[in-house]
């Protein structure tokens, strides 16, 4: 197993070195978003090549991984073409623009290689495992995770997408389809997809330690990088986000509250 981590890890190191690269030419670490679903994609087919046996779970975590991977990366690309650099990215160039070269590498795209391997690892686990041979409930339980985390993050880039494209929506709040029960259903469901691969590694024997992933990325995207980075910018510039925030769910989807 050490050796399989290690190669997905050096792959990871290599694969984010020559995207910070790219980022050099184009002048925009933005672009390092479109590679985070591709490294998953990536790790996973080299645990699938480097790991033996033919079980149904094998197949079904690198078929569930790849299609999440390419989703994700392909949205995240179709919506940034032709776009300015991300805001977090372009003030952190802004605060140290001589040394941004240097510590991009190794506070963004280094420190995303590192974080996609460690969360990696119940892939992995789900991948080495021979036993058992066949899927059990748990693995049933985690395509019933993965497929409703899979519907919020990819229905509600969907109608997020559709909401921007119109003009007369610009400074409006989406407040409707998945986003009428939770102001972020796309981060909501990525981390239902974690939890869903979590359970595919958990009906392995001895994977449990791996619980530390879904956990991870369900922080990292409630409290660091996804949630509470945005609330706070989208609260400045839509006049409306207040009062949605007052009747509608961060990140669990509920019924909205009703105005007493």
């Amino acid at each position: 197993m050490f050796s399989i981590a290690l190669t997905a890890l050096a792959a990871a190191v290599a694969t984010m070195s020559v995207v910070w690269v790219l980022s050099l030419v184009k002048r925009d670490a933005g672009i390092i978003d479109v590679f985070w679903g591709l490294g998953f994609v990536l790790v996973t087919w080299l645990y699938f090549l480097m790991t033996e046996g033919a079980t149904p779970r094998r197949y079904v975590v690198l078929a569930a991984v790849t299609v999440w991977g390419l989703r994700l990366s392909l949205y995240i690309l179709k919506r940034n073409w032709g776009q300015a650099e991300d805001y977090r990215y372009r003030e952190m160039r802004e605060r140290n623009p001589g040394s941004f070269p240097w510590r991009s590498l190794f506070t963004v795209f280094w420190l995303q290689a590192f974080l996609l391997w460690a969360i990696s690892m119940p892939l992995l686990q789900a991948q080495r495992s021979a036993t058992p041979a066949g899927l059990t409930w748990i693995d049933a339980l985690g395509v019933l995770v993965f497929a409703i985390g899979l519907t919020f993050e990819a229905g509600g880039d969907w109608q997020l997408w559709r909401f921007k494209r119109d003009p007369a929506n610009a400074g409006k709040v989406l407040d409707r389809g998945f986003w009428r029960y939770t102001r972020h259903p796309n981060y909501f469901g990525d981390a239902m997809v974690w939890w869903g691969f979590f359970l595919f590694a958990a009906a392995t024997p001895g994977s449990l330690w791996t619980i530390y992933s879904p956990v991870v990325m369900t922080v990292l995207l409630m409290r660091v990088s996804g949630v509470a980075l945005l609330e706070k910018r989208l609260a400045e510039v839509k006049p409306g986000y207040r009062d949605y925030v007052e009747r509608t769910n961060a990140f669990f989807p509920w019924f909205p509250k009703r105005k007493t």
